[in-house]
Parts: C-alpha cells; structure tokens; sequence
C-alpha cells in the first residue's frame, strides 16, 4: 500500500534541527510549511526542495502567527501534522545572571509554542484522511538539572507538561502528541555551548532518526538512550550528580571580594 503525503508545518526551519526535518520530509514527498522568522534562510529551503513552502513569521506574535494560518489556507486546506521545533537557549551565568534571560527564553520556547497550537488546532481539525499529529521538540535537558540552565530547562519542562496534558484533552478528537526529546544535536545553536557535550550527534542523522521515530507516533522518544541512561543517574542518585556537574566556584566568597556593587 503506498503511503499517503502529507502536509506538515514545521517552525524553526531556517537552520538547525528544523532544517533538516524539512529537507528530510519533502525528500520523502510531503508538503513542507516551513516557518521561522529568517525569510532569507527559507526562501534558500524553497529552492533546495519544491515542495518546501516558506512562511516567514515570529511566533512570539500571536496575531502575526494567526495571519500565517490564514496563508497556510492557501498552500492547503489543512495540516496532517505539525513539528513544533522553535526555540532558543540563554544561560544563566553567575554570581551576576541576567535573570530577563528566564522570560525570554520561556517567550519562545513556551509561549511561542503555545501560540502555535493555538492556530494550529484548526487546521488539524480539518484533516479528512488521516488521523492528525502533534509533534513536540523538548530536550533531555528536562531529565536532570544543569548549572545555568535555569532558563532553558524550565522553559523545556513546562512544555513537557503542557503537551502531556494537552493529549488527554485531544484524546477524544483523535488528535495524536508525540514528545520528543533530544541530546546534544550539532547545530548553530549548540555550537555556541562552552561546556562538553556527550554523545553529540550529527544534526541530518538526527532529524531522519526523528522522522523514522515518530511515524509509529509513541507518546515520547528520547534519544541517544547512552545519554537517557547518564541522565537517570540524576535520579538515582541525586548528591552524587550534584557533585560532578555543580560549579566549585563559591559566589558568594566572589561577591565578598568584588565589594558590594560593584
């Protein structure tokens, strides 16, 4: 039985993992919707693969994001599937954090994500000969706690919980959410990371590791499962994991020495 295309919106598309998710399901035949806000980047997607759409917009903008639903209307009637990947990374950095760094990491990572089921609901609702799917981009992050994480990891755990209750309210809809939850992915983002990073993975083998995942639809997928097992060690074990990843720097001996503000 040869297997029906379809239509699918993926935001962060202009670089990174959302890049190689589009170019590896339009290779396969399906209708890409690429979202994120570089039109340049897109419109590059657009000529590498012609059933790659670009859709410029921010989704920290609920109404520009309700705009691109009405234009995704005229690329097709409805969406089969949404890979929502968006999202960004600022670190705490102590004993002096930029603690504005939380709220604009949870604007797009959290907030933004959620505008995009917003809109997107619709469209899903729509969709006539298969069974409609909700694709979530969280982290392993949400396994354990990291130093300077504080902005990221929350925002990542908050859309695990936001998804996990989300499925229970789409159930009867027959509306599918699978969260997925990467390591260390090379990308331009995680290319910024001073620290090591365990087991990381090429960014093209990653995305058709996710495509190949997800078709069976699972609740979750977490992948590489060396660094699921590393990071169960958190659990387990809690004082311990402190004491590995813990900075040894004493801040407040750093503050005593700086003299206070200054």
């Amino acid at each position: 039985m040869k297997r029906q295309k379809s239509t699918i919106w993926i935001t962060g598309a202009s670089s990174g993992l959302g890049r190689s998710l589009a170019l590896t399901l339009a290779a396969r035949g399906n209708r890409v919707i690429a979202t994120a806000r570089n039109q340049t980047e897109l419109e590059k997607l657009v000529e590498l693969n012609a059933n790659i759409a670009a859709l410029p917009c921010d989704i920290t903008d609920a109404m520009a994001l309700q705009a691109a639903g009405k234009k995704i209307l005229g690329i097709a009637p409805h969406l089969d599937q949404i890979i929502l990947n968006a999202g960004s990374c600022e670190y705490l950095n102590f004993p002096r954090p930029d603690w504005t760094a939380v709220r604009r990491v949870m604007e797009i990572n959290y907030f933004g994500t959620v505008n995009c089921v917003q809109m997107a609901l619709p469209l899903l609702r729509q969709a006539i000969n298969s069974r409609p799917h909700i694709v979530a981009i969280a982290s392993q992050v949400t396994a354990a706690p990291f130093p300077r994480a504080e902005a990221y990891g929350a925002s990542k755990s908050a859309l695990q919980y936001f998804f996990e209750s989300l499925r229970h309210d789409l159930a009867a809809e027959a509306i599918d959410i699978t969260i997925v939850n990467p390591g260390f992915v090379d990308t331009p983002l995680t290319r910024k990371n001073d620290f090591p990073m365990p087991f990381l993975m090429d960014v093209d083998k990653a995305a058709k590791r996710i495509v190949k995942n997800i078709e069976s639809r699972p609740l979750s997928y977490s992948f590489p499962l060396r660094l699921s097992a590393m990071l169960y060690l958190s659990k387990l074990l809690p004082q311990l994991w402190q004491k590995m990843v813990a900075p040894k720097t004493d801040y407040t001996k750093v503050e005593s020495k700086r003299g206070a503000g200054k």
